[in-house]
């Protein structure tokens, strides 16, 4: 089976009332148009994890971020490939995430996290990213 490699960007921001929440994107094209993900895309040859990302968000959300510490790697079997997905913990520098090629886009909140559709792989990072999202606000 094919292996695709992937980065994915788990993005944080904290509401000025301290609510800390996580962007999250809709996919406007594919076999799973109109399902939720966390934004990124394929490494390229040559690339780094950290580059390749800085690269998908830029060209997929006109944004710069800062690409901190790996949350973990997700394996996932899909009927047509295998995905490894690089999930990094990641902040913007500059922009405003402009939707380049996503259908929609929301922050959720912890207790909001589950209510959108996701991606088969991305449910398998929640409770880490649902964790994250909760052990921030209460720092």
């Amino acid at each position: 089976m094919k292996t695709v490699s992937v980065v994915a960007a788990i993005i944080f921001r904290t509401s000025h009332d301290g609510v800390r929440s996580v962007f999250a994107t809709q996919r406007g094209y594919g076999e799973y148009k109109g399902w939720w993900e966390f934004p990124g895309g394929k490494i390229e040859p040559g690339e780094s994890p950290q580059t390749a990302l800085q690269r998908e968000i830029r060209e997929e959300l006109a944004t710069q971020i800062h690409v901190g510490e790996l949350i973990d790697t997700i394996e996932y079997n899909y009927p047509a490939f295998h995905l490894s997905m690089q999930c990094f913990e990641c902040r913007i520098i500059s922009g405003n995430l402009e939707l380049l090629e996503h259908e929609n886009a929301t922050w959720l909140s912890s207790e909001t996290l589950r209510s959108v559709k996701w991606l088969p792989a991305d449910i398998t990072i929640l409770d880490e990213v649902q964790e994250l999202v909760a052990k921030k606000q209460n720092e």
